[in-house]
């Protein structure tokens, strides 16, 4: 496997685009469409939140009969908590997009991102519906990206080629996140396209387990959100095998390149947090079980004192071991070791001597990596986050206005 150019629609078969359609105040591209030449398998995960957006409740049920042909999606309006009206507007961009390709709503993915409470301006969405079809190509998907991004200040994409049963696969994928990021399923907006042939039972599975060991692992701010949805489609053009089941010989060379893209999707979101200056990777090692490891590992990407300790750059360790002692994880209090940066600060649960400029080096670093050890077990795990600055306070201080 090994990376290479391309975005969303570099697979065989992807076409995309995305255009203003005036649905953000800022003038951007907010309005993208994504589809596959040929109906593709669809797996698909979505948020955990009870006040899921209405594009989460009507994908849901699209995703059930494992086919789909294009995916939509607005950025600069959630779509959520509309009521009855918002699952008529998100019916009805479902139903715009079908009857351009031809093909049964049942095959549209809709998807939106943006503030909650408002209410689509529909004129504009299906108006733009009709201009971003318009618009499709195959070398467009640089402009899919950028459509379903809000805060985001860079597009976050991947791209890799590989070969499965003798053929060559090229799996991309592309991911829009900030703020309100804590995934509870997957990804606040992801999508991932192939050429390879898989069946949609076992896409479903790959995709909840990929989500599982990467977007779940990403925090900013500990909030989930109403719209998180991440979406794989393969649509066999690739021509290789079909991956029928878990335990078909290619499935683990499929299942390790879509790991790979979503890891690399998830840690770019941490990377992009608002307003973040650091990228942060807290690994949990001797941990009793999986469970506790992520436990103690989101307990302390999640914290506030942490994640402004790293922003000001201030070898505060006790903060860390502190978020570890209540997370409610299983650990060795009198055991428990912390390394920042490649620095040990604590050994045997209590701090160490250090060379207090190397440390304050070390976290002056943009990427800073966090490493305790529970010593209560084998387990261990990795979950990347960001700091917390002003400028986040700033963003989601005037977000809505």
């Amino acid at each position: 496997m090994k990376a290479i150019e391309g975005s969303i629609t570099a697979p065989k078969g992807y076409i995309g685009a995305g255009i203003k359609a005036g649905l953000k105040k800022s003038g951007k591209e907010d309005l993208a469409l994504l589809v596959s030449e040929v109906p593709a398998a669809v797996g698909a995960v979505f948020t955990q939140n009870k006040m899921a957006a209405a594009p989460v409740i009507l994908s849901r049920r699209v995703v059930k009969d494992g086919v789909v042909k294009a995916i939509l999606v607005n950025a600069g309006c959630a779509n959520a908590c509309t009521g009855e009206r918002g699952m008529v507007d998100a019916e009805a961009m479902v139903r715009t997009a079908a009857q351009l390709f031809g093909v049964p709503d049942e095959q549209v993915l809709v998807c939106s991102t943006g503030v909650i409470g408002q209410y689509l301006p529909m004129d504009k969405v299906t108006a733009g519906i009709k201009t971003v079809f318009g618009e499709l190509a195959k070398d467009k998907g640089e402009g899919v990206a950028l459509a379903i991004q809000t805060t985001d200040t860079f597009i976050k994409k991947a791209c890799y080629e590989l070969t499965i049963g003798g053929k060559t696969v090229t799996i991309a994928g592309i991911a829009k996140g900030a703020g309100m990021i804590h995934p509870n399923m997957a990804t606040m907006l992801g999508f991932v396209t192939t050429d390879a042939a898989v069946a949609p039972a076992v896409l479903q599975q790959a995709a909840k387990q990929a989500a599982d060991n990467s977007f779940n692992l990403v925090v900013v701010d500990g909030d989930t959100s109403t719209n998180d949805t991440f979406a794989v489609l393969a649509n066999g053009m690739a021509g290789n095998s079909l991956i029928d089941s878990t335990d078909h010989p290619d499935y683990p060379v499929f299942y390790k390149a879509l790991e790979t893209i979503a890891q690399d999707l998830a840690k770019l979101i941490a990377r992009d947090g608002e307003g973040a200056t650091k990228f942060l990777e807290v690994k949990v090692t001797g941990a009793a079980s999986r469970e506790d490891a992520k436990c103690a590992a989101m307990a302390i990407a999640k914290s506030p004192l942490v994640k402004t300790a790293f922003f000001g750059e201030d070898p505060n360790w006790g903060r860390i071991v502190c978020a570890a002692g209540y997370s409610g994880a299983a650990l060795d209090a009198g055991k428990v070791s912390l390394v920042i940066g490649g620095i040990t600060v604590v050994e045997n649960g209590m701090g160490t001597a250090v060379d207090e400029a190397a440390l304050h080096a070390a976290m002056a670093e943009h990427d800073v990596l966090l490493e305790i050890n529970l010593a209560v077990g084998d387990a261990s795990i990795s979950v990347w986050t960001c700091d917390l600055s002003y400028e986040y306070v700033k963003i989601n201080g005037e977000y809505h206005t």
